[in-house]
């Protein structure tokens, strides 16, 4: 995305009083500027990656390819790629499964954190998943999500970051 459009969110912008109309990009066209591979993963898996119950999409935990342990083989930037990394991963499970990123909203996000005991940073960590939604959807809008960051002893297969998320279909 060019840097200057982030700060354009309204749908009029005001330049040496002229007004400027213009249409907003949509959450999927975010998506394919900011270079998200959204295709599909093909076979099904053992567990559902993302399902849809009423007007909601419930993903499961999603994993980053990153391994170790935050605050002892990782840092807080290195955490913060692998938090992005699993929300790249639930836009494909829940395009997948919806058939779009548009016209949706995040309702809720965790972020699970494998880290050293005395690490505290979670929640700048999982930053990098609740800014890729923001990215997407709009910080002040439909991007703007309830969230738990959770640091933890283990993960699976060592992975430094797992997160889930709900989304609500408008």
């Amino acid at each position: 995305m060019r840097p200057y459009l982030r700060y354009l969110e309204s749908e009029h912008f005001h330049f040496l009083g002229i007004v400027a109309t213009w249409s907003a990009m949509s959450a999927e066209q975010k998506a394919a500027e900011l270079g998200i591979d959204l295709s599909s993963r093909g076979e099904p898996a053992y567990l559902n990656f993302c399902i849809r119950t009423g007007n909601l999409l419930i993903t499961s935990g999603h994993v980053s390819k990153i391994k170790g342990v935050l605050g002892k083989d990782l840092t807080v930037d290195d955490g913060y790629k692998a938090a992005r990394e699993c929300a790249e991963e639930i836009l494909r499970s829940v395009h997948d499964t919806h058939g779009t990123l548009d016209g949706l909203r995040v309702i809720k996000l965790l972020g699970m954190v494998y880290s050293a005991p005395d690490f505290t940073d979670q929640h700048l960590v999982i930053n990098g998943a609740s800014d890729l939604f923001h990215e997407l959807y709009g910080k002040e809008g439909d991007g703007y999500h309830a969230r738990s960051a959770v640091g933890f002893a283990a993960l699976p297969t060592g992975v430094a970051v797992e997160v889930e998320a709900i989304f609500e279909i408008k």
